[in-house]
């Protein structure tokens, strides 16, 4: 069972979770959720926007019916989508979502992006201008009021939906900007976290808010490829699994790649949510609280960071004319 962070409000969050981005073959993402649970993961980390919580939801509740695990062991993460960020969307969005997970409350609900896209309809979560054409572009909504949302967000717990709120994608400024008007403030910032890029400027304004960070993409994502080439582009992504300096550390400890840079990440008290569909790999990626990295080994990997220059999830590239949004990341 993995080891668990207690986040502000007192809730347990266990420090490894199975992350369901990308996972869009309904049949593998239950197979693989009922996996995770079977195998230890006390953790489940989906979204309305990645249009799998159903098979999520169909995962747990197989894993439940083994009689080995109960709802009550499982901390569920969902998010409100792009299309849901205007305050009186919120609340409808939750509640689908939990229609879809067949659950009666969320652990974790998060803000999914401080970046607000128009509702054309609620199962288009990307709507577009100018599709196929060379200028295409994700259809902003531009008014995204962050504090609006955010009391909306409040109001989710009071009305026992979500145990606890939070935020993903958020930079320094915008945490500060929910924090100077929250009543229930975030207990999480879920952002792009891995050896090429290691937040330390973001992790240190999340320390000092009491923040935890949960990091997507501890691997490097991989799996990206395919995001792209669905959409008929190609990508070069760097390989964080074959870096000399990880091999040498995996060598060292006789563990795979992957485990070392999970382990590397939960040492630095980060939460992670590697994705994977594949059993042994589910398994292998749970393996990792065995062992323990060195000084020497986390002062190498350390090393590895590249700052702003090592972030793999291009947000300008993923979601066509964000760089105008006010609310942009960067």
């Amino acid at each position: 069972m993995a080891p668990s962070v207690q986040l502000s409000n007192g809730m347990q969050m266990p420090l490894l979770g199975l992350g369901c981005w990308q996972a869009d073959d309904g049949k593998d993402v239950a197979v693989a959720v009922e996996a995770a649970l079977l195998a230890g993961y006390r953790h489940i980390d989906t979204a309305y926007f990645y249009a799998n919580e159903a098979d999520v939801g169909r995962g747990i509740k197989a894993a439940i019916a083994t009689g080995k695990v109960k709802r009550s062991d499982i901390f569920v993460t969902t998010k409100l989508p792009p299309i849901g960020m205007r305050p009186e969307r919120v609340e409808k969005y939750l509640r689908k979502s939990l229609k879809a997970l067949d659950l009666d409350y969320i652990d974790l609900y998060l803000v999914h992006h401080p970046v607000g896209f128009e509702e054309v309809d609620e199962n288009d979560n990307m709507p577009l201008e100018n599709p196929g054409t060379d200028k295409e572009k994700v259809k902003f909504d531009f008014s995204t009021d962050l504090i609006a949302i955010w009391k909306k967000m409040e109001n989710m717990v009071e009305l026992g939906l979500a145990k606890t709120i939070g935020i993903s994608n958020f930079n320094p400024r915008q945490m500060r900007k929910i924090m100077a008007i929250a009543k229930i403030p975030p207990t999480v910032n879920q952002v792009e976290c891995h050896v090429y890029f290691q937040q330390k400027e973001l992790r240190e304004a999340c320390k000092q808010h009491n923040i935890a960070v949960t990091a997507y993409g501890p691997l490097g994502s991989p799996g990206r490829k395919l995001f792209y080439e669905k959409q008929g582009k190609t990508i070069e992504l760097p390989d964080l699994l074959r870096n000399p300096v990880v091999r040498l550390v995996s060598d060292k400890h006789k563990r795979s790649a992957a485990q070392v840079l999970l382990r590397f990440i939960t040492q630095e008290g980060i939460i992670v949510i590697p994705k994977s569909t594949n059993e042994s790999r589910i398994k292998q990626n749970g393996d990792i609280f065995s062992f323990e990295l060195d000084e020497v080994d986390r002062q190498a990997l350390r090393s590895l960071d590249q700052g702003v220059a090592g972030t793999i999830f291009k947000f300008a590239e993923i979601f066509p004319g964000y760089e105008e949004h006010p609310e942009c990341f960067f």
